[in-house]
């Protein structure tokens, strides 16, 4: 029989040869247009696999919500129609509902903190519960700082009383415009300049590099830095996606995810230090509100979800560093 090992190792070499040069596409769909700088990130990645793969493997793009919201995308990849989406990390709380614990605003301070909180055990068990869903979190990027754009000026809290103010789907989000006397008013993102335009609503909320890429300031013209939640880009594949992939391919995607986190992280954060002087220079008021207010009135909702979810929770999220 010892002839025949060294027969069987050349067919299984020639079989894993076979594989990596099968040319393999991946779909990538987002709500992001074009126009935003995270999209940058999603080009590094189709540049930075096709180059690890010697053009065995690439990437196709589907911005500016051309396959639906982020909830039909997510829905896509877990039936393995679609490869990869990206959601806010906390945005599958719809399925995940321990999610809405570290989207609830003011919790988060920054991108740093919301890796060190990722890094902990709520991140960990946070993991598994994606895979659970059919879908692999294989990294988080920066997507920007959200703040709050109205048609009349900002300058308290008590300013976007009983406006309608666009939010999301998103229990957290809602919950925001609800606290601050706000009528929330849920939007598709791709829906969201028209309803601005035509007044069906009257503010919404979303990181600098947002406002701009969806040229919301041309609608809206006052600009209140709120502060109050830590975007990201959370990179998702599917199981069924990744099953297509033999080692050598995923390890590509995953340098590749990390490569295109680099850039779209590094380009969010040089964005948001130019464009409140961008934003005044298209004529729109930017004001720096006391976030005090804002943060107080978050608190009964803060203590509603650790009555549901997890006594305590949220203050060790805050605690993190």
């Amino acid at each position: 029989m010892k002839p025949w090992k060294p027969l069987a190792a050349i067919l299984s070499l020639c079989v894993s040869a076979a594989a990596l040069a099968q040319n393999l596409t991946l779909s990538l769909g987002t709500q992001l247009p074009e126009t935003h700088v995270v999209y940058k990130g999603f080009l590094e990645i189709k540049r930075k696999l096709e180059e690890s793969s010697k053009g065995t493997m690439t990437l196709k793009l589907f911005p500016g919500s051309q396959l639906g919201d982020f909830k039909a995308m997510v829905g896509q990849v877990q039936a393995g129609d679609l490869d990869i989406t990206n959601t806010g990390y906390p945005d599958m709380s719809y399925i995940i509902p321990e999610l809405k614990l570290i989207g609830a605003p003011y919790v988060i301070s920054s991108y740093d903190h919301l890796k060190a909180v990722l890094k902990g055990p709520y991140g960990q068990r946070m993991e598994a519960k994606f895979r659970e869903k059919g879908v692999h979190l294989m990294d988080v990027w920066y997507e920007g700082t959200r703040h709050t754009t109205a048609n009349k000026p900002i300058n308290s809290m008590a300013d976007l009383k009983g406006l309608k103010m666009r939010t999301p789907n998103v229990p957290f989000l809602i919950a925001y415009a609800q606290a601050v006397g706000a009528t929330p008013a849920p939007v598709a993102f791709a829906e969201l300049y028209l309803a601005l335009q035509t007044k069906q609503v009257d503010a919404q909320e979303n990181p600098l590099p947002t406002i701009e890429a969806a040229k919301v300031y041309e609608v809206q013209k006052y600009i209140a830095l709120t502060g109050h939640f830590i975007a990201s880009s959370a990179i998702l594949v599917g199981d069924k996606a990744l099953k297509k992939l033999n080692p050598t391919q995923k390890q590509w995607l995953e340098e590749a995810i990390v490569a295109g986190g680099k850039i779209s992280t590094a380009g969010v954060m040089k964005s948001e230090s130019e464009l409140v002087a961008f934003f005044k220079s298209k004529g729109l008021t930017v004001t720096t509100v006391d976030t005090g207010p804002f943060r107080a009135a978050m608190k009964p909702y803060h203590d509603q979800l650790e009555a549901e979810l997890g006594a305590g929770e949220i203050q060790r999220m805050i605690a993190t560093k």
